[in-house]
């Protein structure tokens, strides 16, 4: 009996097995287990000599048992089995828990004295011994053949795989080897001119190679030619997506003359960036299009987005659709709402009567925004998850914009986009994707950039405020910001928590906080903390000094914002929740405590909250991480250059593109496996082109019959349904 990919997991290993597998790693099918690659593999070739094993490394050993012994445990409820083995250069003891002393003394007759074999497990030391516990063995029995199949095998690579505390690396391997001899043909995504073009491997001989290499060099080619499997598999539904977006029926929304949209143009008291003006061409032509646009704008900080999308929005208003535009935060979306009633002007506002529409308003307020939505009154509404909710509803919506698109789940997005009938979509983002995490990612939106920066901005300058080196430096960073406030300025003050003390550190988004490199359990500033030190500072105590985080009342928070932004505070200490869209000119200093506690994008994003006036904007970071390190290295990166895009790069080498994509980016089941965003980049070019030319020729994929089941197995309907909402 031979099986295919779509074998069921309890049919191919058992019952047992698969509910563990499906639990740890979400696996159903045998090509589920399949696509869980090695992540390296042990050098078989060389076995490590006990004497020499390294402490916390997973390695394999050909030894034999020395001695072997059963026993109760004494502090707690079981047995063990305690078993010494050695190679002739050392000894390592083996420890082995059961139930019962039944148990035990089973293991201790099957490793009797004299008896030899292969052992695998991670080294540990207690006492000065080195130990493994519950290690992975085969043992030799007196067959010869069997023997020297052991042997050789205990002389290939040994992949070991990504694992759980319920899986070890060493079960993966014994149930994959044990499909791998029963796996029948296999199909073949990549049609063959291509596969034979590229010196590719057919599909059946890669999943053997990358799971059973007999040496090295066998991995490398069935690594290419898996890589090159998962980015035309995803290219190609990327694509499809695309299409299928593209088959819906969507109301057309030209701009009039005379209308809306040529009445905002004529009053804007400045000329529009010439990016600003071309990315506004493309989003014009879109909403007069036969489908729904779907378009990502990237832009740096301050670059104009939202301009973009108001003017996108005056011209779906004109046919009387109305726009909403989800925020990511309650301060986020309040700001947005003065910031577009505030381009209006007051003649236009009248007119289109922007309305927020947040969770935490007064239920009576609430109320009068929902009814002026439903009615159509509102022809452009601001608001955050409360926009999701089913008693809201919308008289005509013709136009979704999702402000800093990474903040919200695929499912949030598409509940949306559900309440108008296929609306018009655009994500913005202020965090620059590199080009080929967008084509990954986001290949089913047509992207859109802007670079040029509005005229009028003094600049920002950043530097790095070292502490491990320059432990005086943090006076000096409390004189320089009150050297800006002397002339007149504001000054953002941002912790990665609210209060240390606690046990959860206050973190509003710890997620996206990076540990810290020392092994300290959280930040070590919080803004309750901060805000207790200055208030003792010879200058800054006796300053205007306000905190604002997320726990806040709405109310609270909206006032404090608008306080800030009418100059009534001088320092604001605050979290993340300033990270992304305030505006407040007049602000010229960004101090960020711990810095190395947060990614690149998001310190290039505070650094954005500065210099967005006339007014020259400084950033300082400080950090107490060592110079060599890899936290200190992404904050380097930051203060050299102001490049969002170049950044991004960054960004994405040092952290790699696991955490770049997230869950909620990606929409694919367990995201890219072998793939890489930076490595692979001509690669993913390449099966885009591929991806490209196969649809024209083959809509429906009828030519591609193992293609379209790679997709069906790669891309579920849940993962269909997440790239859909993106």
């Amino acid at each position: 009996m031979s099986f295919s990919l779509d074998t069921a997991l309890p049919e191919a290993i058992g019952q047992g097995p698969a509910k563990k597998l499906e639990r740890a790693f979400g696996m159903q099918t045998l090509g589920d287990l399949l696509a869980h690659y090695p992540r390296r593999y042990a050098d078989a070739a060389e076995l490590t000599p006990i004497r020499e094993l390294p402490i916390g490394e997973t390695v394999t050993i050909v030894a034999e048992v020395l001695s072997s012994s059963a026993r109760m445990m004494r502090n707690r409820n079981g047995a063990m089995t305690d078993v010494i083995i050695g190679d002739g250069h050392g000894r390592v003891s083996l420890m082995f828990f059961a139930k019962n002393l039944g148990q035990a003394e089973w293991r201790r007759d099957e490793l009797r004295p004299g008896r030899r074999g292969v052992f695998s497990g991670k080294v540990s030391a207690f006492n000065e011994v080195t130990q493994f516990s519950h290690p992975q063995y085969e043992l030799f029995d007196d067959d010869e053949d069997r023997k020297a199949q052991v042997e050789e095998r205990a002389h290939r690579p040994i992949p070991i795989y990504p694992a759980t505390a319920t899986i070890a690396s060493a079960q993966l391997r014994e149930i994959i080897e044990s499909v791998l001899t029963k796996l029948g043909d296999v199909p073949d995504p990549l049609p063959a001119d291509v596969r034979e073009a590229n010196g590719l491997l057919d599909a059946r001989t890669a999943l053997i190679q990358v799971h059973r290499p007999e040496t090295k060099t066998d991995v490398d080619p069935a690594v290419r030619t898996l890589r090159m499997h998962e980015a035309l598999v995803l290219q190609t539904a990327l694509l499809q997506q695309r299409e299928a977006v593209r088959s819906l029926n969507a109301t057309a929304r030209p701009a009039g003359a005379g209308g809306l949209l040529e009445r905002f143009d004529a009053a804007l008291p400045y000329t529009l960036t010439p990016d600003q003006q071309t990315v506004g061409d493309q989003i014009s032509d879109d909403l007069v299009g036969t489908w729904p646009m779907n378009r990502l704008v990237q832009g740096e900080v301050g670059s104009g987005k939202t301009l973009v999308a108001l003017r996108a929005m005056l011209q779906v208003a004109e046919s009387g659709g109305q726009s909403a535009l989800i925020a990511p935060t309650e301060v986020l979306a309040g700001q947005h709402l003065r910031s577009i009633t505030k381009m209006l002007g007051p003649d236009l506002s009248a007119q289109l009567m922007p309305t927020l529409l947040t969770g935490q308003m007064p239920a009576a307020e609430r109320r009068r925004a929902a009814l002026r939505v439903a009615s159509g009154q509102a022809l452009i509404v601001v608001g955050t998850h409360a926009l999701l909710g089913e008693k809201t509803t919308f008289a005509d919506l013709g136009f979704v914009v999702v402000d800093e698109q990474h903040r919200f789940g695929v499912e949030q997005r598409e509940a949306l986009r559900a309440k108008g009938s296929s609306p018009h979509a655009l994500v913005l983002t202020a965090t620059p994707i590199p080009r080929t995490v967008a084509m990954t990612v986001f290949g089913d939106l047509d992207t859109s950039v802007i670079r040029t920066m509005p005229a009028g901005r003094a600049g920002i300058q950043s530097f790095v405020a070292p502490l491990a080196e320059h432990p005086a430096w943090w006076h000096r960073v409390w004189e320089r910001a009150s050297e800006e406030i002397a002339l007149g300025r504001q000054v953002f003050a941002v912790c990665a928590a609210i209060d240390t003390t606690t046990k959860s550190g206050g973190q509003e988004d710890a997620a996206a906080l990076l540990p810290s490199e020392e092994g300290g359990t959280g930040p070590r500033w919080g803004v309750v903390q901060l805000e207790a030190a200055l208030a003792t500072h010879p200058t800054i105590g006796g300053l205007r000094r306000a905190v604002l985080h997320g726990k806040m009342p709405s109310d609270e928070k909206d006032a404090i914002m608008q306080s800030f932004a009418r100059g009534e505070i001088d320092v604001l200490i605050a979290t993340t929740v300033i990270e992304v869209g305030v505006d407040v000119p007049n602000a010229s200093t960004m101090i960020v405590l711990d810095a190395d506690r947060f990614g690149v994008s998001q310190l290039h994003q505070l650094r954005g909250r500065v210099g967005r006036g006339g007014v020259p904007g400084l950033c300082l970071l400080v950090t107490e991480t060592e110079e060599d390190s890899l936290a200190r290295e992404r904050v380097d990166a930051v203060a050299a250059t102001l490049d969002g895009f170049a950044l991004a790069e960054v960004d994405l080498e040092l952290r790699g593109e696991g955490d770049v994509l997230g869950a909620n980016q990606s929409g694919v089941r367990s995201s890219l496996r072998l793939l890489r965003v930076v490595k692979d980049s001509k690669l993913i070019a390449r099966a885009r082109e591929l991806a490209e030319e196969i649809l024209h020729h083959d809509p429906q994929l009828a030519e591609h019959p193992d293609l379209r089941d790679a997709i069906a197995r790669r891309v579920s309907d849940e993962d269909r349904a997440a790239l859909a909402k993106n």
